[in-house]
C-alpha cells in the first residue's frame, strides 16, 4: 500500500498495544511491536507476513531502547507513528510500598517512555515530521488510594509530554497526550504487582474494592478505531481523553472544565471535590457508556472528539 503508515508500538504483545497493532495491521500499515515477550505475538506475524516486525525490548534499559529503536526504524525505513503504550500497575497503600517496587515502577511507567522518546526523535525530526502518542490515564490527573503511583507516574508522564510537544512541534512532530479509560487488558492482573498489606489500612482497602467493583471493562479493540484516526489528523490535539469512563474521570479529578450535559447544554462544573466525591467517577455512568467515544479540551471547553455529527457536541 503506497500510503501504508510505519507504527512503532511499545507494550504490543497485549491489551491496548496489541489492539492497536491488530487494528494498524488491518489497515494495510506496518508495526514494529515491541514487548518484552514477543512469543504472544507469533499469530499475528503469521497473518500479516512481511508487515509485523516483533521487537523484543525492555523500556527500563535505556541503551536497549536506542538500540531497539535504531532496528525498529530500519525495519521498514521510517517511523510514522509511535505509541508509547507499555506500562504496568502497582497496587497498594503508598506506606506499603517498597523502594524497590517504586523504583522499578516508575522506571516502565514514566522513565521507559521518556527513553523511548528520546530514541525516536532523532529520527523523527530528520525526516521532518511524525507522531508521537504518549498513552497516560485518566487517573493521571489526581491521585486515588491504592494505585497512588500508577497516578504518579502517569501525571509525570502528562507533563513531560506537554513539555516535549512544545519544544518538538517546530520539528513537524506531534505530540498527544492519550488518557485512557478503563479497557479490559490485563493491568490489574498480570500487569500488576501487590504490596505487601498492612492491616491498619484493611478497613480503606476493602472500601476500595468494593467501589472498584466487578464490572466489565469494554474490550481493547474499542479504542483502536480512535487511535488510528488521530494518527491521521493533519493537526491532531494534545491531549485526548478516550472513553466515557475516563471523561468522568478527568472531570472530577481536573481543573474547572465546561462539560455537555445533554443535547446542545454546555455548564460550568466545579473543580477537584471532596474524597466522597471523587471516588464516584470510577463508578460506570450509563449515559456516556460508550469506550470508543473520545474528548478534546477546546478553548469552549470539553467537547466529543471527533465532532458529533447531529451537531450536538454532546456524548
Amino acid at each position: 500500500m503506497a500510503n501504508a503508515r510505519v507504527w512503532l508500538i511499545t507494550g504490543a504483545s497485549r491489551g491496548l498495544g496489541r489492539a492497536f497493532a491488530e487494528t494498524a495491521l488491518a489497515g494495510g500499515d506496518r508495526v514494529v511491536a515491541a514487548a518484552r515477550d514477543v512469543e504472544p505475538l507469533e499469530e499475528l506475524t503469521e497473518k500479516y507476513p512481511g508487515h509485523l516486525v516483533p521487537l523484543p525490548l525492555d523500556v527500563t534499559d535505556r541503551r536497549a531502547v536506542f538500540d531497539g529503536v535504531e532496528r525498529a526504524a530500519a525495519a521498514f525505513g521510517r517511523l510514522d507513528v509511535v505509541v508509547n503504550n507499555a506500562g504496568g500497575m502497582l497496587y497498594g497503600m503508598v506506606e506499603e510500598a517498597t523502594e524497590e517496587q517504586i523504583r522499578a515502577h516508575l522506571d516502565v511507567n514514566f522513565f521507559g517512555a521518556v527513553w523511548v522518546a528520546q530514541a525516536v526523535l532523532p529520527h523523527l525530526r530528520a525526516q521532518g515530521g511524525g507522531r508521537l502518542l504518549q498513552v497516560t490515564s485518566m487517573g493521571s490527573g489526581g491521585g486515588m488510594a491504592t494505585v497512588g503511583f500508577y497516578g504518579a507516574g502517569k501525571a509525570a508522564l502528562d507533563s513531560v509530554s506537554e513539555a516535549l510537544a512544545m519544544e518538538v512541534e517546530g520539528f513537524g512532530v506531534k505530540v498527544t497526550v492519550v488518557q485512557m479509560g478503563g479497557y479490559n487488558t490485563g493491568l490489574f492482573t498480570t500487569g500488576t504487582t501487590t504490596t505487601e498489606p498492612l492491616a491498619q489500612y484493611q478497613p480503606l482497602r476493602t472500601e476500595m474494592e468494593a467501589m472498584w467493583g466487578d464490572a466489565v471493562a469494554p474490550e481493547p479493540d474499542t479504542a483502536a478505531p480512535v487511535i488510528m484516526e488521530l494518527a491521521a489528523l493533519p493537526d491532531p490535539p494534545r491531549r485526548l481523553i478516550v472513553g466515557s469512563q475516563s471523561f468522568d474521570h478527568v472531570l472530577e479529578m481536573g481543573r474547572p472544565e465546561r462539560i455537555c450535559t445533554g443535547p446542545g447544554s454546555i455548564s460550568a462544573v466545579s473543580p477537584r471535590a471532596s474524597r466522597v466525591r471523587a471516588t464516584t467517577f470510577m463508578q460506570p455512568v450509563p449515559r456516556r457508556a460508550d469506550a470508543s467515544k473520545a474528548y478534546v479540551r477546546t478553548p469552549e471547553g470539553v467537547e466529543v472528539w471527533p465532532a458529533d455529527k447531529k451537531g450536538t457536541g454532546c456524548a
